[in-house]
């Protein structure tokens, strides 16, 4: 899930949530903070419920980007970015390996600006990431292993990942060639956990404006992702959208997204 900064949202509700699920592992984007950074706040409620953190901060911006995993078994292996020089150091992908085949990412893809270099910068990263997960998925494949790979994509895929979608089809998050380069993940096999679970509804939004009522009235995105291999896609049985009850009690413009698996084999 998308924090907005850890700090910010350590006071508005983070470390109450962090308490309360039943995760094993969660995937944070938009940490804004280096570890010597963290509020002791954060730190001690990691120690107080069990958690392990792996953390990716920008080493090019800061106080911008930077990603993170928990998780509740300690990591065999921790990888951060994806062998791309251009962007390895920006705090936008981390990957680690845990216990029982399972290889979980966190990954924070830029936003863009359709016809900028903001754009172009976008447009890149995905092209290398998407070499990046082909051959991810290729390694599970050989393996047997499994993977998810969670975050904030940026990208709405469909019309249905929209409320207002014809008013987008000119902006970034829900450019054709954005929405194609989506859907060629998932024709390569990987699985679009939520929709899978949810094929033919509006949503569930992940994302929504803090300007005018757009909470208030619905009007979201669905940007906020989890893709997994087909045996993590077979062993998903349920997924929810923790929406904040009301716009006062939300401690970011997204909200957590979480897929209950079964054995991810």
């Amino acid at each position: 899930m998308n924090v907005n900064g850890v700090r910010a949202a350590s006071g508005k509700g983070l470390l109450e949530w962090l308490a309360g699920t039943a995760a094993d592992v969660v995937c944070l984007q938009e940490v804004r903070a280096r570890p010597e950074e963290l509020p002791d706040a954060f730190r001690a409620a990691l120690d107080e419920h069990g958690w392990h953190l792996r953390m990716a901060p920008s080493a090019t911006a800061k106080g911008r980007n930077g990603v993170a995993v928990l998780s509740r078994a300690e990591p065999e292996a921790v990888r951060i970015g994806f062998g791309d020089p251009a962007t390895d150091l920006d705090g936008r992908y981390l990957e680690v390996d845990l216990p029982g085949g399972l290889t979980v990412g966190s990954l924070y893809l830029p936003k863009g600006l359709a016809g900028t270099d903001k754009q172009d910068a976008k447009d890149a990263f995905c092209r290398s990431f998407g070499d990046h997960l082909r051959a991810a998925f290729g390694r599970c494949v050989a393996t047997g292993r499994s993977m998810v790979v969670a975050g904030d994509w940026n990208i709405a895929p469909t019309e249905l990942d929209l409320r207002n979608w014809r008013g987008n089809r000119n902006n970034s998050g829900f450019l054709p060639h954005e929405r194609a380069w989506f859907a060629g993940l998932l024709e390569h096999g990987w699985a679009d956990l939520v929709r899978e679970l949810h094929p033919d509804v509006d949503g569930p939004y992940s994302w929504w404006s803090y300007r005018g009522r757009a909470f208030d009235n619905d009007v979201g995105w669905r940007i906020d992702h989890l893709l997994g291999t087909p045996g993590v896609a077979a062993a998903a049985t349920g997924t929810v959208v923790e929406r904040a009850p009301s716009h006062e009690r939300r401690w970011s413009d997204h909200a957590p997204v979480t897929v209950r698996l079964g054995d991810a084999g």
